[in-house]
């Protein structure tokens, strides 16, 4: 049995998109609405971990609150994730995590990577 979850914003097409393909593909994934139940700082870290990216890569830099937090100009990997924390509108999505591994679905053919 598959471990899948997917940090979803039903708003975003992306994500929408991601959930679809997932069931499309036979995948019972847990969906958690990230902007509903942000994800505590560890477990930012850890997905951050698995996809072997820094803080910022995982962030929206176009979201208005990148920009009024000035984190642009914030060089503090623990900074950008405690902002993403405070601000989950802030990560990328959708981020689907399987087995110790996750992948961002943009483009969604990273999902597919993921949990063939």
């Amino acid at each position: 049995m598959e471990n899948v979850t997917i940090w979803h914003n039903p708003r975003c097409s992306k994500s929408r998109n991601a959930v679809a393909l997932l069931e499309e593909k036979g995948v019972d994934a847990e969906v958690v609405k990230y902007l509903d139940t942000p994800p505590s700082k560890e477990e930012l870290v850890e997905v951050l971990k698995m996809l072997g990216i820094s803080a910022r890569e995982l962030m929206r830099t176009k979201e208005d609150v990148y920009k009024e937090l000035g984190l642009k100009d914030v060089s503090s990997e623990d900074a950008l994730i405690e902002a993403m924390v405070a601000h989950p509108k802030l990560i990328e999505r959708p981020i689907v995590i399987k087995d110790g591994k996750a992948a961002i679905g943009r483009p969604i053919e990273n999902i597919i990577a993921l949990i063939q």
